[in-house]
Order: C-alpha cells, then sequence, then structure tokens
C-alpha cells in the first residue's frame, strides 16, 4: 500500500513539475517561439535546446544547438546563442553565419546583433561574401539600416581575379562597392593597383583611385591622382595629374584613356610625350599613341591641336629642333622611325628655322624631306627650291649635308650694303660641320650676283654671272668666296653703273617677313588662341579635379548591361 501510495505521489510530483517547467519556460522565454516572425523582432525558428540560467548569464535565455533566428529578413544560425530579450539583442556562438538575402553571407566564431539598431559586430575568422567577392579578416561590423559593412583589422577580398589587401575597409551592400581609406594593394594577374583612397565595385570589377597612385603592369606603369581603371577589360580613365610610363616613352595629358590589350593611349589637353630612346618631346592638346602594333614592336603617335615635336640634334650644344605642324604622326621601331608633319610645317633650332607644307624625316637613315615651297633661314641667309633635303650622321648625330632639288635659290642679305647675294641652279649640294654650312655647289643653269668688297669693306663693284656650276665657302654661314666654274661667264659692275632694278634674279622672292625667330612663331594665331581657352579651362576645373572623379554611367548601369546581355544570349539559343 505504501509503495502503491509512492508510486502515485511521484507521479503527481511529476506532473506539478513539468507543469511548473513550462510555466518558468513561458515566463523566461516570453513566449519568443509562440511568436514566429513577428515583424520588428527577433524570431527564433529553431534550436534544440533551451536554458535560463539568472545567477550567470540574467535577462538572458540561453538557446544551443542547430540555432535560426530571423530578423527582418536577415537570418542568423550558430551553435549556441543568449537572447538578451528586453534589448532584442544576441551573442552567437560556434560555426556564426549571417546572411541577408543573396546579398551577404558572413561567417565567423562569434558575433552579436542588436535588433532594434540592425547592428552585427562579427569576429573570428570572419568571412564575408557577396555573389562577387569574399573577404577575409578579423572582425566585420554590419549595420542593415544603412546597408554597409565595415572593417578595421586588415582584410583580404578576393574579387574574381583582383586580391583586394588593406589594413580598413567599408562596403556598401546596395551599391556592392567597397571603398578604402588607407594604403590598398589590388592585384591581378596583369596589373598591380596602389593607393589609400580607392572605390572598388565588385559586380564589374571598376576601381576609382583618389590621391597618388600607381597601376603596375609588365608593359607599363599608370600614375594618376584621380583616375578609373576596369580591372576585367584593362580600360582606364585618368584626370589631372596623370601619366603612363613605358619602357622609353611617358605619356602626360589632362584627360588620358588607356586600353591596354590594344596598346592604346588617348591624352587630351596640356598633352607631353617623352621619347627618351629617340630624345624626343611632343606636345598637343590632343594625342593617340598605339604601341608594339600587332606585335611587330612598331609604334604610332599622331599628335596635332598646337602640336609640336622637339628632338635633340646636338648633345654637346644641348641644341634640340623644334617642329610645329598642323598634323604630326609618328611611326615605326625606335631604331626606324618616321616622323610626318602635314600642313604649314614650321621648325626651329639655335642657327636655323625653316618653312614648308610637309616633312617626312627617318631616323634610320637620318633623311629629313621638306615638302611644298620649303624656305630655310640661317641667320641673314634664305634657301629657298622645290623640295629640300636635310642629311644627318648617326654616328655623330649632326647634320651632315643637305640637297635642294630643282630650282635651289640662296639669298644672303649684304652685311655691309643693303643689297643681297644671291646664287641660284636646277640642284644645291651642301656640306655642314657642327650643323653649319661651310660649302656649297650649285650646278646646272647657276647664276650669281655677289657683292664684292676689298679689304676695308669698301665695295669694289657687283659681280653678275652664269655658269654650269658655282662652288662657295662660307665661314659662320656668311659667303667669304664664289667661284663659277664650267663655261663661266661673269662681268663686274661698278655700283653706279648697276640699276636697282637688275640687282635681283629672275625668282627671287625675300620672306624675312615670314622667317621663325623664337618657337612662339611656331604656332598661327588661331592655335594659340586654342590654347589660350585650353589653359583658361584648365584653370576653371581645377576645382573640379581636386574631387574624385564622378562615378561612370557604365559601372552604374552594369547590372543591366549584363542581365540584357545573357538576354540576348538566350533569344540566340
Amino acid at each position: 500500500m505504501k509503495k502503491y501510495l509512492y508510486i502515485i505521489a511521484s507521479l503527481i510530483i511529476s506532473q506539478v513539475a513539468l507543469a511548473q517547467g513550462k510555466i518558468l519556460e513561458k515566463e523566461a522565454l516570453n513566449e519568443p517561439t509562440t511568436r514566429p516572425n513577428q515583424k520588428g523582432k527577433i524570431n527564433f525558428i529553431h534550436s534544440d535546446f533551451i536554458d535560463r540560467n539568472e545567477s550567470e548569464i540574467p535577462g538572458a535565455i540561453i538557446y544551443a544547438g542547430n540555432i535560426q533566428v530571423e530578423h527582418n529578413g536577415a537570418n542568423i544560425f550558430c551553435n549556441k546563442a543568449y537572447y538578451f530579450y528586453d534589448e532584442e539583442y544576441i551573442k552567437a556562438f560556434g560555426n556564426v553565419r549571417i546572411t541577408q538575402g543573396d546579398t551577404i553571407n558572413m561567417t565567423s566564431k562569434y558575433a552579436e546583433y542588436n535588433g532594434k539598431t540592425e547592428t552585427a559586430f562579427a569576429t573570428g575568422d570572419v568571412l564575408m561574401t557577396s555573389p562577387d567577392s569574399k573577404l577575409v579578416t578579423d572582425t566585420v561590423y554590419l549595420n542593415r539600416k544603412i546597408q554597409q559593412a565595415y572593417y578595421n583589422s586588415y582584410g583580404t577580398i578576393t574579387n574574381e581575379d583582383n586580391i583586394l589587401k588593406s589594413k580598413s575597409g567599408r562596403y556598401y551592400i546596395n551599391q556592392k562597392k567597397y571603398a578604402f581609406k588607407t594604403a590598398v594593394t589590388v592585384t591581378n594577374p596583369k596589373c598591380v593597383i596602389k593607393t589609400n583612397n580607392l572605390d572598388f565595385y565588385d559586380n564589374s570589377g571598376h576601381a576609382y583611385v583618389y590621391g597618388p597612385s600607381t597601376i603596375t603592369s609588365k608593359t607599363d606603369v599608370i600614375y594618376t591622382e584621380n583616375g578609373f581603371y576596369d580591372t576585367k577589360n584593362d580600360i582606364g580613365k585618368l584626370k589631372g595629374k596623370s601619366n603612363i610610363n613605358y619602357n622609353n616613352k611617358k605619356i602626360e595629358g589632362d584627360l588620358i584613356d588607356y586600353d591596354r590589350k590594344k596598346n592604346y593611349s588617348k591624352a587630351v589637353n596640356n598633352v607631353k610625350i617623352t621619347d627618351t630612346l629617340n630624345n624626343m618631346i611632343a606636345r598637343g592638346h590632343y594625342a593617340e599613341l598605339y604601341r608594339n602594333i600587332r606585335g611587330t614592336k612598331q609604334d604610332s603617335m599622331f599628335i596635332t591641336k598646337k602640336a609640336l615635336v622637339s628632338t635633340l640634334v646636338d648633345k654637346k650644344t644641348n641644341d634640340s629642333l623644334h617642329l610645329h605642324g598642323k598634323r604630326i604622326l609618328v611611326t615605326g621601331a625606335p631604331e626606324d622611325r618616321t616622323i610626318r608633319a602635314f600642313n604649314n610645317v614650321r621648325f626651329i633650332k639655335s642657327d636655323m628655322s625653316g618653312k614648308c607644307d610637309s616633312i617626312h624625316s627617318n631616323n634610320k637613315n637620318a633623311l629629313t624631306k621638306l615638302i611644298g615651297r620649303p624656305v630655310i633661314w640661317s641667320q641673314d641667309s634664305q634657301m629657298t627650291g622645290d623640295e629640300i633635303h636635310l642629311i644627318g650622321n648617326n654616328k655623330t648625330e649632326q647634320l651632315d649635308s643637305l640637297k635642294v632639288l630643282n630650282n635651289a635659290f640662296l639669298i644672303q642679305k649684304d652685311t655691309i650694303g643693303n643689297g643681297f647675294n644671291q646664287v641660284k641652279g636646277q640642284f644645291l649640294y651642301g656640306k655642314l660641320r657642327d650643323n653649319k654650312l661651310y660649302e656649297v655647289d650649285l650646278v646646272k643653269n647657276t647664276e650669281k650676283i655677289y657683292y664684292m668688297y676689298d679689304e676695308n669693306n669698301d665695295l669694289v663693284g657687283i659681280d653678275k654671272g652664269v655658269s654650269s656650276k658655282i662652288n662657295m665657302q662660307l665661314e659662320n654661314s656668311q659667303i667669304v668666296a664664289i667661284t663659277s666654274l664650267i663655261n663661266p661667264e661673269s662681268e663686274t659692275y661698278p655700283e653706279d653703273k648697276y640699276p636697282e632694278n637688275a640687282r635681283k634674279l629672275r625668282g627671287f622672292i625675300w620672306r624675312i617677313d615670314e622667317k621663325i625667330s623664337s618657337k612662339d612663331d611656331l604656332f598661327p594665331a588661331e592655335e594659340l588662341a586654342f590654347d589660350q581657352k585650353v589653359q583658361e579651362e584648365k584653370k576653371k576645373n581645377e576645382k573640379a579635379e581636386a574631387k574624385p572623379m564622378e562615378v561612370l554611367k557604365e559601372t552604374l548601369n552594369y547590372d543591366k548591361k549584363e542581365k540584357k546581355e545573357i538576354k540576348k544570349k538566350e533569344k540566340k539559343k
């Protein structure tokens, strides 16, 4: 009987204890599991075990085993969790995973989540993935209200072929953008980007840099303080203080477009291209450059809008030839480079200047052709003809000789009187020493008018004659002797016996008013006006250039473009 009563009593006690336990559980849990998916509340979808220990963890419910929590579209998975129900706060332990739709998936050893502020803190081997990249770091802070995540504990981001490493960074979830304000390095098989300020869009692989930045590849080094680079297509846009360094060329400009796959660059406004191998500097306000065309090691450069090419012609004196044309084209491999200049070509060096319609110059054969009404001035001398050839010496890197083909005409202002020494012929051949004429031969149908002086610089007479050949000797570009050869016929006239109207040979045109006397004279008025406009615009744009580049449409519309391409492919199928 006692045993029977004991069993009855035990059953009653167990039922009472069970009832009390359920009551305690409801009180402890504030009945969270009876209110699944309540809007704005943290909802526990599942856990294997539930407990409460006010003495050790006051104000918290303890969950354990296969935990799943939902809050406003986010899910938290972990092995163990403390839920502080009054604060709507969770501490999660072991295999923690926080997800937000298909935008964020973050795993860690430990995490905290605040349901009131919708912020999270994850630490311990954090891995945060988005559809296009993954971040590995020690600690990540997530703010779901503003849809941002950031870290300050050195992180590595992998995006297709790109690996980004930085001390800190911020991820804008809706924009799919990482922003870095400290030293960051982007590495992919084709280039390395180093900067302190970078916005990187992980869906498109577009990178925007601001402040001193470099983009280094096997073929070139880009420096910019305000630029854009497409890491997928190797396309760049650079503003402000930017340049591209190749092995022997440097390109600078206010705006530079770059395509590494095509070996192509385009520069606009205040363009400067330095070719160290060929001792050449090109300037203008628009230029295009192709490198290693079809793998032939040949380059091509086109420059216009106040175009100027300066080439060092004498290393001893550091003398350069400055060449202007409306359009200038430089082509070929370094050892076989050709310069072509078109339309109203003008040039100057320390002791010579000239004009023509176009120029063709090749460094391999050291030949420069002046074509279309060419004229060369040297001090008080003028040389003209149908075409003029300047021949250099690649060993000495100086001018060696010159030729005037057809209608050669050499005029020199008489340094004492008001007359002009003149010689003309079908062809002219000149020899140069230290880039200066010292001997000239004219052949075929030659004529001369020469003012003869004695040792006291008194005019002896004016010598006029014809012959088949004329030889002249010059010192410091001045005629010191003229000799008529082969069937010479000449006569010397006293000055008062030789009329003024007979003192000029047929075809005489003194073009001294066109003479290029300085680098400023190289440019026509309309190009100088254009240059002034460019400089004024640059001053206005300096404030705008001091700000990071605006995000391009191709970046903002990248996902739309991808969707269109997918639809096109599906239609084709």
